[in-house]
């Protein structure tokens, strides 16, 4: 097992990352601040690990609570949230309850804020059985829900107690969301570790076939690389913003295109491309390096053509991102291969330009 710290002062947490960590409730235990729990999981997820989970706590004497939701992105709504709720108040968990969320980005985003809001706030736990939520969702205190005219407006920064990065549980993951995890860990190559970027390059066949060290080396640098960002600057009010390359072109390919139809990290992939081309347009990538972006993200399996929604419906739909100042888009693009900028100069007409280029394929 690895241990990373995320250092956010009090609120400080661990992210433990190895094999068979379900299977160690001591690592959920010591995190308890009393022996009540409520683990929330999903459909898909909950019949592979909500009993080996819940069985050590109860026979340690917690008492468990199990909710199970629907599985999928079209569920991260308002009415699933209640759902979760009803489950807490029939229950009677009180403040002292911990919230258990088991499974992908879904489950721990509803999880998370459901703790930030039950009862004006309550602990909560991320064990993610995903690779997109053991690199990205799982950590840093990012909980919301979605709305039919943006993704992820709605919610809270509230950081859990710890985080359990199970890397046995990728092998029950399908090659789909495998891919689409491996989107969010390129990501970091790009936006800040270069090294870590051809790290990638010459271990993504070990990583596409779950290599197990490789898998467990990849999530680490990536947990690595968001502690430090969410450390410096936990609500986004610079650099952490940097994390969200190809997430606003993205989040207008999963509106646009209806929640769940296509993955996060696909949409992301996409996106990201989007933000290469815009960043050669302005003249900071040229075409080799906007080609390596382009190929790495194929060899993991990636979309790097998004929907032909028309260039201005990504506009439209982007224009209710979260990074809109004073009415402006600021997006995340890249001066170089490890280095992102966060950028609101560029004109409408590259951007139209960027999208139309990455569109269809």
């Amino acid at each position: 097992m690895r241990t990373l710290n995320v250092a956010l002062g009090e609120r400080s947490y661990p992210i433990h990352i190895g094999r068979g960590l379900i299977d160690q409730p001591d690592l959920v235990l010591d995190a308890l601040k009393a022996p009540r729990v409520a683990i929330i999981s999903n459909e898909t997820v909950a019949p592979l690990y909500m009993a080996r989970l819940a069985g050590p706590l109860e026979a340690a004497g917690v008492n468990v609570t199990r909710v199970v939701l629907p599985d999928g992105e079209q569920y991260k709504t308002w009415a699933t949230l209640n759902s979760i709720f009803d489950a807490l108040l029939g229950a009677r968990c009180e403040r002292s309850t911990t919230l258990i969320a088991l499974g992908g980005g879904v489950i721990g985003d509803m999880v998370g804020f459901a703790a930030a809001t039950y009862q004006r706030g309550v602990p909560f736990i991320q064990i993610p059985t995903t690779l997109l939520s053991q690199v990205d969702s799982s950590v840093g205190g990012k909980t919301a829900i979605n709305h039919p005219l943006g993704k992820n407006m709605i919610g809270a920064f509230y950081q859990p107690r710890l985080v359990l990065a199970d890397i046995a549980t990728l092998d029950t993951l399908p090659a789909r969301e495998l891919s689409a995890g491996l989107a969010e860990i390129i990501k970091y190559g790009l936006i800040r570790d270069r090294s870590f970027f051809e790290w990638l390059e010459a271990k993504l066949p070990a990583l596409v076939e779950r290599d197990p060290d490789a898998l467990a080396e990849a999530v680490a640098r990536s947990c690595a690389n968001k502690a430090e960002v969410v450390a410096a600057d936990e609500t986004e009010q610079g650099v952490r913003a940097t994390l969200n390359l190809g997430h606003t072109f993205g989040h207008a390919i999963e509106a646009g295109m209806g929640y769940g139809v296509w993955l996060h990290g696909e949409a992301v992939a996409a996106g990201a491309m989007m933000a290469a081309e815009l960043s050669e347009r302005l003249g900071w990538l040229d075409a080799d390096q906007v080609a390596r972006i382009e190929r790495i993200h194929q060899r993991a399996g990636l979309p790097v053509h998004g929907p032909d929604l028309g260039a201005e419906r990504y506009l439209e739909l982007m224009a209710h991102d979260k990074k809109v100042e004073d009415g402006k888009l600021r997006l995340v693009l890249l001066k170089d291969i490890g280095e992102a900028v966060i950028h609101g100069g560029a004109g409408r007409e590259d951007i139209l330009a960027a999208i139309a280029a990455r569109l269809g394929g």
